[in-house]
């Protein structure tokens, strides 16, 4: 009874350092509330089992962000391969979110207006670019924690955020000069 209540607490702990993060990159990889939430939940449901395998000193060793955000992304390209079975998500643009009490109204217009804005650019992205680019800058991974969640070596990882804030910005570039949408033939 002793490591569950051990396991119980570490995940708690887990839980509440990291559900935030977790939740706002399944956002921007999702574009929708309804599927980052189930994608949060099965993540974190996820992380519980695996973890109520490990022994204390293994959590305690556990580089948790970055395995964190691993399951998260391996749990939504899972779901894009059956992507084709459902209907699209609902975009996140026409969605609030949640308010933040310590926030001005003027605030909260300007943030929901870019993270509109970010989301509809995002989704322009190839996969993998956007994947690296919402770990990074969104979730405010490290590089090494990036590759570690994507799989891929460090080098890689680099380049793909490099390469998706390159194309974010030319997107923006168009879209502030009113031409067309960038559709990643470039």
């Amino acid at each position: 009874m002793i490591e569950e209540t051990d396991t119980d607490a570490w995940f708690a702990e887990l839980y509440e350092r990291h559900r935030g993060l977790v939740y706002s990159t399944a956002l921007r990889l999702c574009g929708g509330r309804g599927d980052a939430e189930d994608l949060t939940a099965e993540a974190f449901l996820r992380a519980y089992r695996a973890g109520s395998g490990y022994g204390a000193q293994r959590r305690a060793e556990l580089r948790s962000r970055a395995w964190l955000m691993a399951i998260l992304m391996n749990l939504w390209r899972n779901r894009g391969r059956d992507a084709a079975r459902r209907p699209p998500p609902e975009p996140i643009d026409g969605v609030p979110e949640p308010a933040d009490p310590g926030e001005s109204v003027e605030q909260a217009v300007a943030r929901r207006e870019t993270g509109g804005e970010l989301a509809a650019l995002l989704r322009l992205l190839p996969e993998r670019q956007r994947e690296a680019v919402v770990l990074r800058h969104i979730g405010g991974l490290s590089t090494a924690e990036v590759a570690e969640a994507l799989g891929v070596p460090e080098g890689t990882a680099k380049s793909h955020v490099s390469r998706g804030l390159k194309r974010l910005r030319e997107l923006t570039e168009d879209s502030a000069q009113g031409g067309a949408r960038w559709t990643g033939t470039r």
